[in-house]
Order: structure tokens, then sequence, then C-alpha cells
């Protein structure tokens, strides 16, 4: 499991544009740099990343080895109603890793 610093505002007004930010602590490894062996270091990258606000889609990418370790990512969202924004990543490995945040509309 990696470590991720999520940024989402707590309050938001009604139609205010909020914006995310995700930190996620990853090598990005992206398996054409060779060890001191000259073997190459097995590929190892964040492969997609899904933000859904209460389930609905919000975001979604498709991420390739040209990212770079401990990849940031920003986006903004309109806040119509309070919620739980969750973002689920999955890596090369298939490991899944899910950030919840509440964000309240008032």
């Amino acid at each position: 499991m990696v470590r991720a610093l999520l940024n989402v505002p707590k309050r938001a007004r009604v139609g205010e544009i909020i914006e995310i930010r995700l930190l996620i602590s990853h090598p990005m490894e992206s398996g054409q740099r060779r060890g001191p062996n000259g073997q190459p270091y097995p590929r190892d990258i964040i492969h997609s990343l899904r933000a859904e606000f209460d389930g609905e889609l919000v975001v979604e990418l498709d991420l390739y080895p040209a990212i770079a370790a401990n990849p940031f990512f920003a986006f903004t969202m309109q806040a119509e109603h309070s919620g739980t924004l969750s973002l689920t990543w999955i890596d090369d490995h298939d490991t899944v890793q899910t950030e919840h945040a509440q964000i309240e509309v008032a």
C-alpha cells in the first residue's frame, strides 16, 4: 500500500468549482531502466485512476510509463450537494487503493 495525500475542501457553496489535489507516493518504474546487474527493473506503474462523487464518475484516467514517480493529480469539479469523494487507483501488481473525503455543501 502506498501513501497518498488528498487535499479536498471540507466545505463548499452550492455550484462552487472546487479543486481536488492528490499526491501518490509511488515509484512509477517504467521497466526501461536497468539495474547494476544489467537486468531491467520490473515495470510498476499506476495504470488507472478513477474519481467518483457519491457513485457518479467525475474523472477517469489511463496512465502510461512516462508519468514521473510520485505522481501529482489536480482536477476541478462543481459542488452541487454534500457527499463522499472516492479516488481509486490500480497499479501493475493489481493493487487497488482507495481514498475517501467528505465534502459538505451549504
